[in-house]
């Protein structure tokens, strides 16, 4: 579903550092999206990358969530790292007084209502990333990057 966004001048919005350009995806790359960039022009916009947030190098192996925890794709158990980026970027949103996050979809962390199974096979379950669920707990307004 595609929605069409309008925000206030000045306002606060929390957003995953790739869709800005930042090179801090799993891969060392970057998920730049001029739409949402534009879109943003006149807002303050907060960069957030929960993975680097939590303790996790760029590159990294790729994870995904299974049974609860968050896997990398060879077996290391990484929920520590990532419910720590969660937290930390829940703290930023808090001291920033952000009501709203635009988060990279699918992603373990940033995903909202569809994420990768855990199978590392592409598929997608109808679940959000361990932050993005955490956003929306608090009452963060979560906006994936596929809706736009």
């Amino acid at each position: 579903m595609v929605i069409n966004l309008k925000f206030k001048n000045n306002e606060k919005i929390l957003v995953s550092a790739c869709l800005f350009g930042v090179n801090c995806k799993y891969n060392g790359k970057n998920n730049e999206n001029e739409k949402i960039i534009k879109l943003l022009k006149n807002c303050n916009v907060i960069l957030v990358c929960p993975e680097q947030l939590g303790g996790l190098a760029t590159p990294r192996i790729p994870a995904e969530i299974s049974h609860n925890k968050v896997i990398t794709k060879d077996g290391t158990d990484v929920t520590y790292e990532y419910t720590k980026g969660a937290m930390e970027t829940l703290n930023i949103a808090k001291k920033f007084s952000a009501t709203k996050a635009i988060l990279k979809s699918k992603s373990p962390s940033c995903g909202k209502n569809k994420i990768y199974d855990g199978t590392f096979s592409s598929t997608l379950t109808n679940e959000s990333g361990i932050t993005a669920k955490l956003l929306m707990q608090n009452d963060i307004e979560v906006i994936s990057s596929d809706e736009i």
